[in-house]
């Protein structure tokens, strides 16, 4: 089953501010929104938990190299 999780988690979970959120996601460095609505977008939450996993593997890398 796939979650969907709002722009106010993702803030919460990533610490992202919501225009840093949105602009990562245009560039290709974040996932990108599912449209739920005319006005409504989410994202698939392990998408993000995906991403910030592996931004913990790439801090941990660096710090073993």
């Amino acid at each position: 089953m796939t979650t969907i999780i709002k722009l106010f988690e993702v803030v919460k979970r990533t610490g992202l501010s919501k225009s840093s959120i949105y602009e990562k996601s245009q560039e290709g460095k974040f996932p990108k929104p599912v449209k739920l609505s005319e006005r409504s977008s989410g994202w698939v939450e392990s998408e993000v938990d995906a991403w910030i996993e592996s931004r913990i593997d790439q801090r941990d890398g660096e710090v073993s190299q």
